[in-house]
């Protein structure tokens, strides 16, 4: 259970032998230019055994604005586009890289 007021961050864990692109959603926002979210969106590139750590919305190369625990009332979405429907909703679109295939037998039995 969150605490209003505190930050939390959204950890990724790529267990594969795969580069794979997360698009993530919070709030119904899209993490990367805070606009409403779509699969048709570029994501993170996350690297074969790499862990990606976000911890908000994504202002500028440098600067995040950071993801924080609030009443659906003084939501991002809320303040910011009038929207609460997807408040409190994190979601995740994973896609492998072009001409790889992640459901070999030997990756699905390598993962724990």
């Amino acid at each position: 259970m969150g605490e209003e007021g505190r930050r939390y961050s959204i950890v990724l864990k790529n267990r594969s032998n795969l580069r794979l692109e997360a698009v993530l959603l919070v709030d119904g926002l899209d993490v990367l230019d805070g606009r409403s979210a779509s699969v048709r969106k570029r994501g993170y590139v996350v690297g074969p055994h790499r862990t990606l750590i976000v911890e908000g919305f994504r202002q500028s190369n440098d600067a995040v604005a950071a993801f924080r625990f609030s009443p659906v009332p003084e939501s991002h979405a809320q303040e910011k586009f009038g929207r609460n429907r997807n408040v409190g909703v994190v979601g995740l679109a994973l896609f492998n890289e072009c001409g790889t295939y992640p459901w070999t037998d030997r990756e699905v039995k390598r993962r724990p």
